[in-house]
């Protein structure tokens, strides 16, 4: 049986919302079962989670350009069902100058590159509720790192290989092309087997991104079918692909392919065994050099923390590696990057003069119910980050790009008397003594409190006082200089203190209401400098 006689069953091309290509067969979801035809005995039709699927037998005369095909429509459709999602909701919450999606949720940054002249960034998003399903790509662009313009939806989940959910990737620019590495994700049958696959598009001249379909369609040995988020490096005259994986007896750990092309992938190994037992699963591994010295990113899920305030299991990490003339990974130490409550899948980059700079999800897997939600929208981008290596330890701070967003700075002197700062985004610099407590976007009853516990010899970020729906509420990061110096970014919603000059970082979401623009000091006297940040220009939409 043709392709085309299942999509006239089917009731045509625009009832039908996902291809999916169990072996042997192909089946189609359909919007709308009453428009479905009669059907012949070689062809099945059942309700599947909520969806009415058509399957029937795949023959040879059903080939992956007529699949290819029906894709194309699909993600027209796709596009155009998404576009009136495109329209930022007002709310009091959402950030002036970081990141976040018109509507729907936001999360991984994906595809954060420089290529032909100019910065490239994409984020994952599902645009209709604060949800975690059908994941697309939209592609933002920039000059500077600051002003972002909206370009497209670059990817949809419209076809076989990634019907539910184009999960993330990074980006890869070779020449005149720019590529997107991704894994393709969906789900088969009722008890929705997960099916994975690495995934490739690439810019075409009409400057839309072109599939060109799975490049990794099986898994390699003792590996379930959690391996995914390729990062794709050219180094030692060959392109190496590294995916975070889970083995079989579930263990994290890092899977090594390599490619002299981009399009032909040999599998190497899975590296990182000098580390277990390090959790149940890797995700979203970066590799990038600096000062000569190798570093692989990764997100480690199922790490405990030994403090009893952190509960959560989705951690980050960056872990200084040797590679061995054969390609090989050696994990020697590692550190965490954030240590605070929502920092998560990181994607980094080097700029046209030669910094690495830093993108993270402001937010977390299983959290889905923040006040933002109430106006149709969940979860952020950080602001970038430069990243160095000094004196043996990763250092970071706010790229310097920000400082265009800075206004005129002025002088504060901090004590127990509130003051209003008449705004929620601003960039704060103080120097704190220990046993104090510093209460940032405050009104009588709602603060978020950095408190310098000279007897726990930590510094405590509590957001027990806000409007938080879900997640943890404090973060305690043990610290030994004599004072603490703070540089403090927020953004209507959320919080990054780079602590003593980048030597940690700790981000975090917090929500109090609009009026709550007021700060004060407890049991100390500090000078702080204060400047507004302004919004940037980005759009979310085609203008």
């Amino acid at each position: 049986m043709s392709l085309q006689r299942l999509i006239d069953l089917a009731g045509g091309v625009d009832n039908i919302q996902r291809i999916l290509a169990p072996v042997g067969r192909v089946t189609v979801a359909v919007r709308d079962a009453e428009r479905v035809q009669p059907l012949p005995h070689d062809v099945s039709g059942e309700s599947v989670l909520g969806e009415w699927q058509l399957s029937m037998a795949r023959d040879l005369a059903i080939t992956d350009a007529d699949l290819a095909a029906l894709g194309r429509s699909i993600a027209s459709a796709q596009r155009q069902a998404a576009a009136a999602y495109l329209q930022p909701t007002a709310c009091p919450y959402r950030p002036q100058w970081h990141i976040s999606p018109p509507q729907g949720l936001l999360n991984d940054p994906n595809g954060f590159i420089y290529h032909d002249g100019a910065y490239h960034l994409f984020y994952q998003w599902y645009p209709f509720a604060c949800e975690h399903k059908d994941k697309y790509w939209v592609h933002l662009k920039s000059q500077d790192l600051v002003n972002w313009t909206w370009q497209s939806i670059a990817l949809t989940p419209s076809d076989w290989f990634d019907s539910h959910g184009v999960f993330s990737g990074h980006a890869v620019s070779d020449g005149d092309d720019l590529w997107l590495f991704y894994t393709g994700n969906t789900r088969l049958g009722h008890d929705r087997q997960r099916q994975t696959m690495q995934c490739v598009a690439r810019l075409n001249e009409h400057n839309q991104f072109e599939k060109l379909g799975p490049l990794i369609r099986t898994l390699p040995p003792g590996v379930t079918e959690h391996i995914r988020d390729p990062k794709v490096v050219h180094r030692q005259g060959r392109w190496h692909m590294l995916l975070g994986a889970q083995t079989q007896d579930l263990q994290g750990r890092l899977a090594v392919y390599h490619s002299t092309d981009l399009q032909h992938w040999q599998f190497d190994k899975l590296y990182g065994e000098e580390l277990a037992p390090y959790g149940y699963m890797w995700e979203c591994p970066d590799w990038f050099e600096m000062a000569g010295k190798q570093f692989v990113v990764f997100g480690p899920q199922g790490i405990r923390s030994q403090n009893l305030h952190h509960t959560i299991v989705h951690q980050n990490r960056i872990f200084h590696v040797d590679q061995d003339e054969q390609g090989g990974f050696h994990f020697l130490e590692g550190w965490q990057l954030d240590a605070g409550f929502d920092f998560y899948a990181p994607q980094s980059m080097q700029t046209a003069d030669g910094r690495r700079v830093m993108c993270g999800w402001m937010g977390l897997p299983d959290e889905l119910e923040h006040p933002s939600c109430d106006n149709g929208w969940i979860h952020q981008f950080t602001a970038l980050r430069e990243l160095r290596w000094h004196n043996g330890q990763i250092i970071q701070q706010p790229s310097a790009e920000l400082a265009q967003l800075r206004g005129e700075a002025c002088t504060l002197t901090l004590n127990e008397q509130p003051q209003d700062l008449g705004t929620k985004s601003f960039d704060l610099e103080v120097t704190l003594p220990w046993d104090c407590e510093l209460h940032l976007l405050h009104d009588d009853s709602h603060a978020v409190v950095l408190t310098l516990d000279r007897a726990q010899g930590v510094l405590r970020f509590d957001r027990t006082h806000t409007q938080i729906r879900q997640g943890d509420t404090i973060r305690e990061l043990p610290l030994t200089s004599s004072e603490v110096k703070l540089r403090i970014l927020a953004d209507n919603s959320s919080l990054e203190i780079f602590i003593n000059d980048g030597e940690q970082v700790m981000t975090g979401r917090v929500f109090t209401p609009p009026n709550a623009t007021h700060i004060s000091l407890k049991h100390a006297v500090a000078d702080a400098t204060f400047a507004p940040l302004n919004a940037m220009q980005w759009s979310f939409a085609p203008r």
